[in-house]
């Protein structure tokens, strides 16, 4: 499976982990290094010293690549990239913002940026503002989202065309199968969220990841469009937001529903019912709490059979 993406991160699988907030913490991220994807640090949860505090153990933890997702749009931004130099990280993901400000000051400290965009427009800006890679990222996926509601198989085609630089597919993709069908869109990697959110190293509750092997098709929802669109579990919280929606309720009115912690209370402490339950749709195929190692395995052992069945077919 070597290509342009596992060459730039020197990883053995071009699987590179969601820095998905709650869920994200060094012990996840490490992991899926040490069973030869890239493992990612959220930032978006933690409060700058916290970052420190994973990065430092991650780096104990294994002697893999392993990057940190931040943000951009993250209150105490500078500090995080101080404390991102500081600690030696060689890789970032960012996103949730332009990433034009800050690519050539982490690249200028020897770190590799890749950005998160949800149309090929921004795939484009992107590459004008010198990221090594991108992230394309259909609405099927948990958590924050493109306002445009494209879907992956309709955006990845359509950045490929668009940019020259590597492409990394995120949103619906949880199996070997998934992959195949990214790299035959065109994207070189995937990045991998609600499937690793579900793991044993998930620093998500065990409530939630419970939660989540029970969800059916059409559970979770695109939902606080005025505010930043997030993919999330139909829930009591779920239905207030949505009712306030319908009145034709102000910014200022969903906020304050919204208030603090909504995500932390619902991913990160169980509560789910009032808690903001964020998830991908692929969740409606995991069944199964498992170890990161077991999951890549399958994924990898799908993949390559796949290839093997699809090459005995022709149109």
């Amino acid at each position: 499976m070597e290509n342009r993406i596992t060459k730039l991160f020197g990883i053995k699988y071009p699987i590179i982990q969601g820095g998905m907030v709650w869920c994200s913490g060094w012990k996840l991220a490490t992991a899926v290094s040490n069973a030869g994807g890239l493992g990612l640090i959220g930032s978006g949860s933690m409060h700058p010293e916290t970052l420190r505090e994973h990065i430092q153990k991650a780096k104990k933890a294994t002697d893999n690549p392993f990057g940190v997702n931040v943000p951009l749009l993250y209150p105490q931004i500078d500090k995080l990239i101080e404390i991102i130099i500081e600690e030696g990280v060689k890789i970032v993901f960012t996103s949730a913002g332009s990433p034009k400000k800050y690519t050539s000051l982490f690249q200028n400290k020897g770190i590799t940026v890749v950005h998160v965009v949800s149309s090929a427009l921004f795939a484009k800006k992107s590459e004008e503002a010198g990221v090594d890679a991108v992230v394309a990222e259909g609405f099927e996926a948990g958590g924050h989202n493109g306002r445009e509601e494209t879907t992956t198989m309709t955006l990845i085609p359509k950045v490929r065309e668009t940019i020259n630089i590597p492409l990394i597919a995120a949103g619906g993709i949880g199996s070997g199968k998934a992959i195949y069908a990214a790299n035959a869109l065109g994207a070189e990697g995937v990045q991998i969220g609600s499937a690793f959110a579900l793991s044993e190293e998930s620093s998500a509750h065990i409530a939630f990841k419970e939660l989540i092997t029970k969800i059916n098709e059409g559970e979770t929802m695109l939902s606080l469009k005025k505010i930043a669109p997030a993919r999330i579990i139909k829930n009591r919280f779920y239905e207030q937001v949505t009712n306030l929606e319908q009145k034709g309720a102000s910014i200022e009115e969903i906020k304050t529903l919204l208030g603090k912690g909504r995500a932390k209370k619902g991913m990160f402490e169980g509560n789910l019912e009032e808690g903001e339950l964020e998830i991908g749709q692929v969740s409606s195929q995991l069944t199964t709490i498992r170890p990161i190692h077991t999951i890549i395995e399958e994924m990898v052992a799908e993949y390559n059979a796949t290839s093997k069945r699809l090459a005995k077919h022709k149109l």
